[in-house]
């Protein structure tokens, strides 16, 4: 957001959950869910062009309650998933559910045309709903493209699904219980893209755990990972035992899960919860978080990265260095977009404003 001004979109409700659409790998789309208690809620398809630095917006209703996590297919750019809340005037509990986006939609309009005086509805294509009822937290793609497998994160399990069946409901295939004596309900978790994707990681309070989907088994454990709850973490697209994590004792932290007893690097430029945490998909140096204190930061960890002497960084001695910081009103999550132009977008603790922008000067992207 150096050389190029910041694009800010107004949602008309609050809003915390965003995800890039994994599928599309030539434009900058993302997903926004929104969080409404009195009116239907919607899904944002937003299509950035960054040429002009133009948006353009589908809008969708989303049939259920307040969305909670958005997350898209990795193969097909028409599906992706929700949990929401479903609530009764006795209870409220988190549900999800797959979704499609219409094929017959109009294009997407410029932000400000709202010439059309209704919004397309998305078509359920099916509930995920676990054997047995527990709230789901997130649903994880399979990352490899296998657009039959999720899975969905529970607070004291972990289910698999099988949506390539006959019937419409998908098939629960197997599920791990991770509650019991010493352990603690999940509060996060991303699939490992390595290992032929048959592990997954999750933040249990102020642990992070590995688990093998294939013997369903627990295979690495980095107690203690953070003082306080882990809020976040995410896989190196390029080293595959490399992950980071992020939490609300201010640090972020990069590990080595064949060595758990100490993190390979803390990061303690925040001052106050840290929300999220990304890697480039491209360029695994280049690392992003979000805080509430209104602070987006990207750093570059050279010294942790698949290009330990990358051109990204002009610099003789290969340090690490924070290349950005830019200030926002407590944004809850950051994405970056999936194409090597580098777009990212963040959304603010008010809810209602994304801001989508280049993070690093032009001469520093002049290579890519």
């Amino acid at each position: 957001m150096e050389d190029d001004a910041p694009v800010i979109y107004g949602l008309e409700f609050q809003a915390r959950s965003l995800c890039a659409q994994e599928a599309e790998g030539d434009s900058i789309h993302f997903l926004v869910g929104t969080q409404s208690l009195r009116a239907e809620n919607q899904v944002h398809f937003i299509d950035f062009d960054d040429e002009n630095n133009i948006i353009n917006k589908t809008i969708f209703l989303h049939q259920e309650g307040e969305i909670w996590n958005i997350s898209s297919s990795v193969s097909d750019v028409s599906l992706f998933s929700t949990c929401f809340s479903k609530t009764t005037e006795t209870e409220s509990e988190l549900k999800a559910a797959v979704w499609q986006i219409p094929d017959n939609r109009d294009p997407p309009s410029p932000v400000g045309d709202d010439g059309s005086s209704s919004h397309p509805h998305l078509i359920l294509k099916c509930y995920l709903e676990p054997e047995v009822r527990s709230d789901v937290k997130s649903v994880l793609w399979q990352p490899s493209g296998d657009n039959h497998t999720v899975i969905g994160l529970c607070e004291d399990k972990i289910v698999f699904w099988d949506l390539n069946t006959a019937s419409s409901a998908p098939k629960v295939v197997s599920s791990i219980n991770v509650e019991g004596k010493g352990q603690h309900k999940m509060t996060s978790g991303r699939w490992n893209p390595h290992h032929n994707c048959n592990q997954i990681a999750t933040a249990n309070d102020t642990s992070v755990r590995g688990w093998d989907l294939r013997t369903m088994s627990q295979v690495y454990t980095i107690e203690s990972a953070h003082g306080q709850l882990v809020r976040d973490l995410d896989f190196n697209p390029n080293k595959q035992y490399y992950l980071v994590t992020c939490g609300d004792d201010c640090r972020v932290k990069f590990w080595d899960t064949r060595k758990v007893t100490e993190p390979l690097k803390v990061l303690s430029e925040h001052s106050h919860w840290v929300w999220s945490v990304r890697y480039n998909t491209f360029h695994d140096q280049l690392v992003l978080t979000s805080s509430s204190d209104s602070r987006v930061i990207l750093n570059s960890v050279v010294s942790l990265s698949s290009e330990p002497y990358g051109h990204l960084v002009e610099k003789d001695d290969g340090d690490d260095d924070s290349l950005h910081e830019s200030s926002q009103e407590s944004p809850k999550m950051v994405s970056w977009s999936l194409t090597r132009s580098m777009k990212t977008v963040s959304m603010l603790s008010a809810g209602q404003v994304l801001t989508l922008g280049h993070l690093l000067p032009s001469a520093m992207m002049d290579d890519w």
